[in-house]
C-alpha cells in the first residue's frame, strides 16, 4: 500500500504541510510515523480527497467560472500602461507571467504591484483574474 508523507499529501490536496498537519490533529485524516517521518495511507488520502471535492468551496461565487484548467496565484509585480493596453506581470511562484491585456480591464481590476491576482491560461491567452 502507498504511502504519502505530509508535504507530498498537502501538494496533492492544494494545502499548505501546515493545513493538512492541522487536519491530522483534528483526526480529519490519520498519520503514523515510518522511519521518524509522518506517512499517510494512499486509499485514506485519496477516500479524504474524495470527500473534500464534495465539500461547497469557499471560493465559491468569488471567480468568475471558467474552461481554462491552469491557474496560477501570484503577485502583480509590475504593470505598463498606454491609452489602450496593458501589460501585466505576475510572479507566481517560480514563474513569471506576461499577460496583454486592455488598459480598461486592468482599471477596472485595480492591477498594480503588489496586488493578488490569477492568471487562468488556456492555449496561448492569459486571463487576469483577482480574488
Amino acid at each position: 500500500m502507498p504511502t504519502y508523507r505530509i508535504r507530498d499529501a498537502a501538494e496533492l490536496l492544494g494545502v499548505s504541510d501546515d493545513t493538512l498537519r492541522r487536519w491530522v490533529e483534528a483526526g480529519r485524516l490519520h498519520a503514523r510515523l515510518d522511519d521518524g517521518r509522518q506517512v499517510i495511507d494512499g486509499a485514506e488520502l485519496a477516500a479524504f480527497a474524495r470527500e473534500r471535492a464534495d465539500e461547497p468551496d469557499p471560493n465559491a461565487g468569488r471567480l468568475t467560472p471558467t474552461s481554462a484548467r491552469n491557474r496560477f496565484t501570484g503577485l502583480v509585480t509590475h504593470v505598463t500602461k498606454d491609452t489602450v493596453m496593458a501589460q501585466v506581470e505576475i510572479q507566481a511562484g517560480p514563474h513569471r507571467i506576461v499577460s496583454l491585456i486592455s488598459r480598461e480591464a486592468a482599471d477596472e481590476l485595480g492591477l498594480e504591484p503588489g496586488v493578488l491576482a490569477i492568471a487562468a491560461v488556456k492555449s496561448t491567452n492569459v486571463v487576469v483574474e483577482v480574488p
